[in-house]
């Protein structure tokens, strides 16, 4: 062990202690889990942020949306708002939080997006408002025990699997790995495009020491076009990267790889900027260029923050672009969204 997770070993002790205490009351009963007869579909992870959740609830409102009238339930986390919002055109990154706006802003005409840090109280509330909603997705809510899904996806990062992670504060895992034995579906996300079958082959092996029954899929990240952030403009050669995200790596080699990087600014995960932060990022850029002007390129999670009236003035005049991404199955796709169908129930009204 490193001398910082030594020193922390023993708070990441207690922290353990406490999240199986808080499981064993909801195993035996004394904790209430509340099952509603709408289909209920979990998203999450056992550590904290990176693992893709955004862009695998973006894929499954694509793959659900035509066939049911789907809603997604966020926490919200980061925004400025209490309590149930169910998002409509006055909304913003502050009153709903990023994840949310984003699912507005791109899938609106589709589904309903809503806010709500109780999910078991927030889903009566989303019922109420549209009582025709067929399936809810439930971003980030693997530890969200009060609400029992119909099915509970368990996501974690190639780059660093759970079953290689220690509890928080020594590691970055919100409870014990023996947590994913909740999962009826684990996706391994993020990884190389190029995953061997052997490679494949064994990280199966060691999640089976955690879930011997879970479905077990590989998933890639796929980087579209950049698109403006506002009007049209042609980005340039150089780039400068400014990212709130829980880990900005992928994106990061991915822009090395097919561009010419030549700065960046890493700030905290759901991030809110003001406007010395735009401004600051704007003079970073202008000193590392050694051309023409540097393009500024950020992720869409990032890029929904910018959107108010006052940063928007800002980066007028300026290159400004974010990267959509779309989370893709490397083999096995068909069958996951089979799984996926399979667990939705019909019922009569």
């Amino acid at each position: 062990m490193k001398f910082l997770t030594l020193l922390l070993f023993p708070f990441s002790v207690l922290y353990d202690v406490a999240t199986r205490f808080r499981n064993h009351l909801y195993n035996v009963g004394y904790k209430r889990s509340f099952e509603f007869e709408t289909n209920v579909i979990a998203v999450g992870n056992l550590s904290v942020g990176g693992t893709g959740k955004s862009p695998m609830i973006e894929y499954l409102i694509r793959l659900l949306h035509n066939k049911y009238q789907v809603a997604t339930l966020s926490r919200g986390y980061g925004r400025k708002t209490r309590g149930f919002i169910l998002a409509g055109d006055t909304e913003n990154a502050n009153t709903i939080g990023d994840e949310p706006f984003q699912f507005y802003r791109k899938f609106k005409d589709n589904i309903k997006v809503a806010a709500g840090e109780e999910r078991a109280l927030a889903i009566p509330f989303l019922l109420v408002e549209d009582e025709g909603v067929e399936v809810i997705l439930l971003d980030d809510a693997y530890q969200h025990r009060s609400v029992k899904p119909g099915l509970n996806i368990l996501l974690t990062d190639y780059n660093r699997p759970f079953y290689e992670d220690m509890i928080l504060p020594a590691g970055r895992l919100r409870e014990s790995r023996k947590g994913a034995g909740r999962a009826d579906v684990i996706v391994v996300t993020k990884c190389p495009m190029d995953l061997s079958d052997v490679e494949m082959d064994r990280i199966k092996v060691r999640l089976k020491d955690t879930n011997e029954i879970a479905s077990v899929f590989f998933a890639g990240i796929r980087y579209s076009e950049p698109l403006p952030v506002s009007g049209n403009g042609k980005m340039g050669e150089e780039l400068y990267l400014f990212t709130g995200v829980a880990n900005p790596g992928n994106l990061r080699q991915y822009l090395s790889d097919n561009y010419r990087l030549v700065g960046e600014k890493v700030l905290a995960d759901h991030h809110r900027y003001s406007e010395k932060d735009i401004q600051d990022i704007l003079k970073s850029a202008g000193e590392v260029s050694t051309g023409d002007e540097v393009s500024l390129v950020t992720t869409e999670k990032d890029m929904v923050k910018l959107l108010s009236k006052e940063l928007n003035n800002l980066l007028q005049g300026h290159s400004v672009f974010y990267i959509p991404i779309e989370t893709c199955f490397l083999k096995d796709g068909r069958q996951f969204d089979e799984l996926v169908l399979k667990s939705i129930k019909s019922y009569s009204n």
